[in-house]
């Protein structure tokens, strides 16, 4: 769809949101993109991932597509490792962050959710309160809630004795509501916290959701980069959204998908088309035909 000057190749690892990048407008990940994963680690590129989404709702994705490397989820707040489920990375508040956080949350009346590293114990986040099972015509974060409430477990005083495993969370509300919690907490804790107002595909209302200062997908992909030995400059990463801005700008090849704001493909070294379109596959050729100008370039790194 538009180009720019490509960086140094070549690309040894792809890393791929999932949400408006992997998985289309259905929320399935189609047949093209499954084609497209295949073809480049047929050709020796590594693909990731790294994604809003909790590990539990990520991990069936990156099986179906027999992707081994540690995910990276809750844009870059929790890494494990698919095979046995260890955390490689849990990030961690400042003493007093999440407390101050949480109470600017409920000061303006809205819910907290909080995300712990509870996979073996069969859940994923802690909230104040959870809506009836059964609840009809759920809206706002009741809509979240219900749909994932076998996954939440209540804890009264959340907002005044957070848990220590605590890595992310995030509140739900009205897309000028959450700009103005972003503000407001950006405000209170001045260099302590990653913060960003996101829509998933799923629901009606955003999500302004917070993490400890410096932890985005980009953090969590630089860690399973250094274990591969791969530089930064060697790595192509791939989103469509505001959490993948991190990843994008710091990437040797950046791209966005078609779909993404226009803060994203500003910021992209290509933009291809959306998933429903065919982007992954144009993802695939771009570095297919960059590795195959590698190879027919003698002296060139291999």
């Amino acid at each position: 769809m538009s180009s720019a000057p490509v960086p140094p190749r070549p690309i040894r690892l792809l890393v791929l949101d999932v949400d408006g990048t992997l998985t289309d407008s259905s929320h399935e990940v189609p047949a093209d993109a499954r084609d497209a994963v295949g073809r480049i680690r047929a050709a020796g590129i590594a693909v990731a991932i790294a994604t809003g989404r909790r590990y539990r709702d990520v991990l069936p994705v990156a099986t179906g597509l027999g992707i081994e490397l540690p995910l990276v989820t809750a844009s870059g707040g929790l890494v494990k490792r698919p095979a046995d489920h260890a955390t490689l990375f849990a990030a961690r508040f400042a003493r007093g962050v999440l407390e101050r956080v949480l109470a600017r949350v409920a000061g303006r009346g809205l819910e907290p959710v909080v995300y712990t590293d509870s996979y073996a114990a069969g859940h994923d986040f802690l909230c104040r309160r959870l809506p009836p099972a059964d609840a009809r015509d759920p809206t706002g974060l009741d809509a979240y809630l219900v749909r994932n409430r076998h996954l939440g477990r209540e804890q009264g005083d959340l907002v005044a004795t957070p848990p220590a495993d605590a890595f992310a969370g995030f509140a739900m509300g009205a897309h000028d509501a959450m700009l103005a919690l972003e503000a407001e907490l950006s405000a209170a804790c001045p260099g302590q916290l990653s913060l960003h107002v996101i829509r998933s595909p799923r629901y009606r209302d955003w999500m302004c959701e917070f993490a400890p200062a410096a932890v985005t997908k980009w953090s969590g992909t630089l860690r399973i980069a250094s274990d591969l030995g791969i530089e930064p400059a060697a790595v192509c990463a791939v989103g469509d959204d505001v959490n993948d801005l991190p990843m994008i700008r710091g990437a040797g090849l950046g791209i966005a998908m078609g779909t993404a704001p226009e803060a994203v493909r500003a910021v992209a070294d290509r933009v291809v088309a959306s998933s429903d379109a065919g982007g992954l596959a144009e993802v695939a050729d771009i570095l297919l035909a960059d590795r195959a100008d590698d190879r027919s370039c003698p002296g060139c790194p291999a």
